[in-house]
């Protein structure tokens, strides 16, 4: 049977690995949108890939987690975290 699943866009691969990322360090949206000068609303409607981030955000963001951009944007990032919560 063949694989029908689209890849991934950039927006969705960025929304997925900023969820996961402010899950793992136990941050609310509200905490990392304060933190990134932000509202609450904006970071709730990127990580559900409703907006169309600029790159300053993204690094804004980025900053604010602590964690590298390109790890926001790596489609590989959290792949594992990913196999071992579906099973």
């Amino acid at each position: 049977m063949e694989n029908t699943t689209k890849p991934l866009t950039a927006r969705s691969v960025f929304a997925r690995n900023l969820r996961i990322a402010r899950r793992l360090q136990d941050v609310s949206q509200e905490a990392l949108a304060l933190q990134a000068g932000m509202s609450r609303t904006y970071v709730s409607e990127i990580e559900r890939g409703e907006r169309n981030v600029s790159i300053d955000n993204m690094g804004a963001l980025a900053d604010a987690l602590g964690v590298a951009l390109r790890d926001l944007v790596d489609p590989e990032m959290f792949g594992g975290l990913l196999d071992k919560a579906s099973k």
